[in-house]
């Protein structure tokens, strides 16, 4: 059984935005980060995975590999590979991933379209078969519209 790596763990290799940092336009790179500040604007990490601290505060439209959200964030997320909402997360957008968690607690206001694997190509054959009734056109993708509310909130 494959055994997943937390992804909020800081390692060596992972770029650090304090508290304090106030970045506005956009922010990108190659390389995890760590973000507790606040950003407003464009977050690009393609192909690496981005965690919003406790004290982040984002007003962005997000995309990286993996997503960790444990503050707050008003806009967009897409992850290529999975977004998790910690229970102290409040996220106002909408998300697009192929695998996501919300944890009980987590505040989530927006729609959530979790896209499929890509499907893996299969050999040519040399014979093309006709099929006799054309089959219907394949679901790319599944749109949930939900919303987490904390326990007592209405």
């Amino acid at each position: 059984m494959e055994t997943s790596k937390p992804l909020d763990n800081c390692r060596a290799d992972t770029a650090h935005i304090g508290k304090s940092v106030i970045v506005k336009g956009e922010l990108s790179g190659s390389e995890d980060l760590y973000l507790d500040g606040e950003v407003e604007g464009v977050i690009e990490l393609r192909g690496h995975s981005l965690v919003i601290g406790p004290n982040g505060r984002v007003r962005a439209r997000i995309q990286a590999r993996d997503i960790v959200i444990h503050g707050k964030v008003d806009g967009n997320v897409q992850a290529v590979e999975r977004v998790e909402l910690r229970k102290s997360a409040v996220v106002v957008g909408d998300i697009l991933t192929r695998r996501i968690v919300i944890e009980d607690g987590a505040y989530f206001k927006g729609g959530i379209d979790a896209q499929k694997e890509a499907p893996k190509a299969e050999p040519v054959s040399a014979v093309a078969v006709q099929p006799a009734v054309p089959a219907p056109a394949p679901v790319s993708s599944t749109v949930i519209a939900a919303q987490a509310l904390p326990v007592g909130a209405k």
